[in-house]
C-alpha cells in the first residue's frame, strides 16, 4: 500500500532532508541558531502525543553552536561535516553535562562529565545535540517505555507502540523533531523502530560507528548506528560517525570513499535474494507478507534482479540467545545494585539467562557464530543483498510490552518475535530497515536488507535504488491520534 494521506503543520525547514539543511548551513543561507530553534519549536508542537524527545538540551546546544567556528577550522572539509545541524541522541550514551538515565530510575540524576568518544566525534564534525530520545530500561525491549519518562507512541497511530529500543529516535524523526538521530542495536533496536515509524535505520558492521558499551569494549553484538528519514541522510550520518578511536578498540578506520560519494556512483546490476520468512525461521502475518511481496514486485528491471532464496542457518536462534546472554551476564549484571533493584521482569530474566549459561553453551555459541558468518560470506558471493522482514507483525498496542503470538504461533519470550533481527547481529553484517509500504490501517511496514561483511557501501547503494522505485516519500508527519 502507498503512504496514506498525512498532515504536516511544521516549518519548511523541518521538512527538508538533513543533506538539504547542511547545504543551507554551509552556504550561510540559514544559521545553526535558526536550525536549533526550528527543532525546538517542532518538539514543543508535537512531542507531547508521542513522547519521543525526553530531554531537551537547548542551553548546551547554544554553547555548542558558539564553539562551531573553532571546530570548523579542523573539520569542515570532512565528508561528515554537519555544519551546525541539530540532532537527537538516544538516552543510552554519555553526553557531557546532560542526564544519561538509560531509562532507569536509579540513573535519573546521572550526569556524566565526559562524553562518549562517538559523541565527541559528532560534535567535532559540527553536530549540535538538541535532545535525548527515549529508550526502554537499559535498551532492553522492542517497546519503548520506562519508569523515568513513560511510553513513546507511534506517530502513525498513538495507540500503537513505536518499536524499540530506539523508539524515541524513530518517532522523533517521523514527526520532524530532528533531521538525524542516533540509535543502537542488539536485537533490531535500530531496525524495528525504523520499520514501525517509516524511517530508515542502519545497523552498521561492528566498529563502523564507534564501539559498544565501555564495560564490553570488545563485544561485537551491540553497535551504534544512524537513523534518518531517507537513505541519503543515513549515508551522511554514517560518514559523520566513522573513524578509529583508541577508546573503542574494535572501531574501524574511515572508508577510502565516503558513503555519500558511493551513492553518486552507478550501481551497475544489483541481485537481491528475497525471503518472506527465512525458510520458516519465524512466523509472519499475512498482511506483512502481502505488503513486502507487493513492494518486491515493483522492483525488478534490467538492472535489479530479484531471486527467491535464503541461506540455511542451523541453530541461529540458540546461537543468538547465547551471545545475547553473554552480553547481559557480562555487562548488565555488572551494574550497581541500586540499578538492578529497578529491573523490569523481562530485563531480569535476560540477566538470569546469561548468568546461568554453562561453558558448553558459550563454546557452542562462539563456534556457531563463526559457522554462520562463513555461511553468509559464501551466500553473498551470489547476491548483493538479502531482503526479508524486520518483524512478522505491524506495530501493536502501546500498552502491551510484546506480542504473545504472531500469526497464531505462541512467542516464548519478549525477544522471540524479533528473530529476523538475529542474523545480522550474529554474523556481524550491516543491515538496514527501509520503508516498504503500509498496512490497511495505515501502519508502516519496513523491509530489512542485509549485505556482506563490512559492505555498507553496497547495502546503501541497493537501498537507494529500492527507495527510488518504491517512491513512498520521506516527509515528516503530525502525530495521528487514531
Amino acid at each position: 500500500m502507498v503512504r496514506p494521506p498525512v498532515d504536516y503543520s511544521g516549518s519548511d525547514l523541518c521538512a527538508k532532508s538533513a543533506r538539504e539543511v547542511v547545504r543551507l548551513l554551509k552556504a550561510g543561507d540559514v544559521s545553526p541558531h535558526e536550525v536549533l530553534q526550528a527543532a525546538l519549536d517542532r518538539i514543543a508542537a508535537v512531542n507531547g502525543p508521542v513522547n519521543a524527545t525526553v530531554i531537551q538540551c537547548a542551553e548546551r546546544a547554544q554553547a555548542s553552536i558558539d564553539r562551531l567556528p573553532a571546530h570548523a577550522r579542523e573539520s569542515e572539509d570532512h565528508p561528515g561535516w554537519l555544519a551546525g545541524l541539530t540532532i537527537g541522541i538516544k538516552d543510552l550514551i554519555d553526553v557531557a553535562g546532560i542526564p544519561n538515565t538509560c531509562g532507569s530510575p536509579a540513573l535519573k540524576t546521572n550526569i556524566p562529565q565526559k562524553s562518549d568518544a562517538l559523541i565527541e566525534r559528532l560534535e567535532k564534525r559540527g553536530a549540535v545535540i538538541g535532545g535525548k530520545t527515549n529508550t526502554p530500561e537499559f535498551g532492553a525491549g522492542a517497546n519503548t517505555f520506562n519508569e523515568v519518562f513513560g511510553i513513546t507512541r507511534n506517530p502513525y497511530n498513538i495507540a500503537c507502540n513505536a518499536g524499540g529500543s530506539s523508539g524515541g529516535s524513530a518517532a522523533a524523526l517521523a514527526t520532524g523533531q530532528f533531521w538525524l538521530c542516533h540509535g543502537s542495536d542488539l536485537a533490531g533496536s535500530l531496525r524495528t523502530p525504523a520499520s514501525f515509524c517509516a524511517v530508515v535505520g542502519l545497523r552498521p558492521s561492528p566498529g563502523r560507528a564507534g564501539g559498544g558499551p565501555v564495560d564490553s569494549a570488545f563485544s561485537l553484538e551491540p553497535v551504534q548506528g544512524p537513523m534518518a528519514r531517507n537513505v541519503g541522510d543515513v549515508a551522511l550520518f554514517l560518514d559523520s560517525m566513522c573513524g578509529f578511536d583508541v577508546r573503542h578498540p574494535i572501531s574501524l578506520p574511515e572508508p577510502t570513499v565516503p558513503f555519500q560519494a558511493i551513492l553518486e556512483t552507478d550501481p551497475g546490476s544489483i541481485k537481491i535474494a528475497f525471503t518472506e520468512d527465512l525458510g520458516g525461521f519465524a512466523p509472519v502475518e499475512k498482511e506483512i507478507r502481502d505488503t513486502l511481496r507487493g513492494a518486491i514486485h515493483k522492483l525488478p528491471d534490467r538492472r535489479l534482479e530479484i531471486v527467491e532464496s535464503y541461506p540455511e542457518l542451523q541453530r541461529l536462534n540458540e546461537i543468538y540467545l547465547t551471545l545475547r546472554g553473554i552480553h547481559y551476564g557480562a555487562v548488565t549484571d555488572n551494574l550497581p545494585a541500586a540499578a538492578k533493584r529497578h529491573f523490569k521482569r523481562t530485563l531480569r530474566e535476560n540477566v538470569d539467562f546469561g548468568r546461568n549459561l554453562d561453558a558448553s553453551q558459550i563454546y557452542q555459541g562462539l563456534r556457531g557464530k563463526t559457522r554462520i558468518y562463513h555461511t553468509m560470506r559464501r551466500f553473498f558471493e551470489d547476491f548483493d543483498v538479502l531482503a526479508m522482514p524486520n518483524t512478522g507483525i505491524a506495530p501493536g498496542p502501546v500498552d502491551i510490552e510484546y506480542p504473545r503470538e504472531v500469526d497464531g504461533v505462541k512467542m516464548h519470550d519478549y525477544v522471540d518475535w524479533l528473530r529476523f533481527s538475529f542474523l545480522a547481529t550474529v554474523a556481524g553484517l550491516p543491515s538496514l530497515s527501509l520503508p516498504a509500504g503500509f498496512t490497511g490501517d495505515g501502519l508502516p511496514v519496513g523491509i530489512q536488507l542485509i549485505a556482506g561483511p563490512r559492505n555498507e557501501a553496497r547495502l546503501l547503494r541497493a537501498a537507494l535504488e529500492i527507495e527510488r522505485r518504491l517512491d513512498l516519500g520521506s516527509s515528516p508527519i503530525d502525530p495521528i491520534m487514531g
